[in-house]
């Protein structure tokens, strides 16, 4: 069973080996797939018509200087934690390729949203951290990179490239937690040794099944190797149960879990919140199954009743929970979408995408927050000043976690070495 030391089978220790110079030690990612309306939100424009500033007014926040709309007044009394990133852009206006560019940081090879996951992709820095925290000696129960409760996709259909290992192998895969975490029977599934099964036997199973695979043929083949590689980590889950204690929410008191909102995505943010404090690198939380934020119709009447509560709910839970147990100082936790929404309201009372210019939100991990960076234009449509990449936000992250994102490589497919992020660093921020 190839790789089974590697990924700490029998321990529960989270060990990273190399100490790092960053402030953050963990990253908590909320993605918003669909694109949620930058100017609905946190980028409002009061003095622009009716036809571009929709039908949300305009409030001050705790900080300032600093306005939100009045979807968000519980975000807005905590704007010092938060540091807003006005003016994010990039040029792929299809939902999957949308996706891929602001988690993976560069384009893709297409600007489509009928495309999937291949070997060949550049990975995510989800994908990364999770990868460098491997690299570092990590050696958790649980995967240094978790999704929770779907994969980012369109229609459940089209999945978004760069989430999974691509280039870096199905070892960095990421755990997908791939169920609701608010169904009243939720329970991750085979994290546990069976009825009747006790560690000894256990171990006795896997010590048997080494001895044949060292005597028997080798099977030279990629799937093979994949193989030997979901096997170990499933092991090491099954084995320590630390896993399964990390996600078991039913440990949370009620009132900690209706804080959070009973729904899936107030919930993925308490399980966010679980496995950071169990040492998990990497979490991604994904609001809505497909595109839900996709408002093309209707865009206020569905953000104002049915898309902004919950998340609000969930986001303000986190940030609050994570400050009262001392962990927002060392958990980033970054906020964004697809790209943002059209600054013209259409026909049908919608708006459309526009990756030319969006808001991506930072708080925790050493950021500092109580701050807007950069601005856009009159109607929110194209950076004013400091116009930033999904590129730059990565080089940010990586560096709140202590890592030189120019300096530190990894490899594709044809074998070329390649930065973390091409981007640069909010100074700002950090």
């Amino acid at each position: 069973m190839a790789g089974a030391a590697s990924l700490g089978l029998g321990s529960g220790a989270k060990v990273l080996a190399a100490p790092r110079a960053g402030k953050a030690k963990s990253v908590i990612l909320i993605f918003n797939c669909g694109a949620p309306s930058h100017l609905d939100l946190f980028d409002p424009k009061p003095l622009a018509t009716d036809t571009v500033r929709g039908e949300f007014a305009t409030i001050e926040t705790a900080v300032p200087g600093m306005q939100f709309t009045e979807l968000i007044p519980d975000l807005a009394q905590r704007a010092g934690k938060l540091a807003v990133v006005r003016t994010v852009h990039h040029t792929h206006g299809g939902h999957n390729s949308g996706m891929a560019w602001s988690i993976v940081g560069r384009p893709y090879k297409m600007d489509s949203t009928l495309i999937n996951p291949a070997p060949s992709d550049y990975p995510s820095f989800g994908t990364l951290v999770g990868w460098l925290a491997q690299r570092d000696g990590y050696s958790g129960s649980v995967p240094p990179y978790v999704i929770t409760p779907y994969p980012h996709c369109d229609s459940t259909v089209y999945i978004t490239p760069g989430q999974y290992g691509g280039c870096l192998g199905v070892r960095y895969d990421p755990f997908v937690l791939d169920a609701d975490p608010n169904a009243a029977d939720f329970k991750v599934r085979n994290l546990g040794l069976v009825d009747g099964l006790t560690r000894d036997r256990f171990e006795e199973r896997q010590s048997l099944n080494q001895r044949f695979t060292e005597r028997g043929q080798p099977i030279v083949a990629s799937l093979a190797a994949s193989h030997d590689v979901f096997h170990a980590r499933a092991a090491s889950m099954v084995y320590s149960g630390d896993a399964a204690r990390a996600f078991d929410l039913s440990q949370e008191p009620a009132e900690v879990r209706e804080r959070y909102g009973r729904h899936s995505w107030g919930q993925s943010h308490l399980l966010a919140r679980r496995l950071v404090e169990a040492g998990v690198p990497f979490v991604t939380t994904v609001n809505g199954r497909s595109i839900i934020w996709d408002t093309h119709e209707d865009n206020f009447n569905r953000m104002k009743k049915n898309l902004v509560p919950p998340m609000q709910k969930a986001y303000v839970a986190l940030l609050d929970d994570l400050e009262e147990r001392g962990l927002l100082d060392t958990t980033l936790v970054v906020w964004m979408g697809d790209f943002g929404r059209t600054p013209m309201i259409n026909k049908k009372a919608g708006r459309d995408h526009w990756p030319q210019c969006y808001s991506v939100v930072l708080a925790g991990g050493g950021i500092r927050g109580g701050q807007i960076v950069g601005a856009s234009d009159s109607i929110g449509g194209v950076p004013k000043d400091r116009p930033v990449t999904p590129a730059d936000i990565h080089a940010t992250v990586f560096a709140a976690l202590g890592y030189n994102s120019r300096e530190i490589t990894f490899h594709t497919v044809d074998g070329r070495p390649t930065p973390l992020s091409e981007g640069e660093p909010i100074r700002e921020l950090l």
